[in-house]
């Protein structure tokens, strides 16, 4: 019984270890895109596309 205490305190160590690195990439910039603002300028034109113009339907009235 006391294998499975030593297991459990061993697995939330090795947690607390993987989210310390986790933190520790995301401060540094590890996870930043930089290689989609540079691509962006070449698809711009795709991604803006012309409105389609509104049409207002009417109704006549006879009065």
């Amino acid at each position: 019984m006391s294998v499975i205490y030593i297991l459990l305190a061993i697995s939330i160590i090795v947690a607390i270890g993987f989210f310390i690195a986790f933190i520790v990439a995301v401060k540094s910039g590890q996870y930043d895109d930089s290689y989609t603002p540079s691509v962006r300028m070449l698809f711009e034109d795709e991604l803006i596309k012309e409105k389609p113009e509104k049409t207002i339907l009417t109704k006549k009235t006879n009065n």
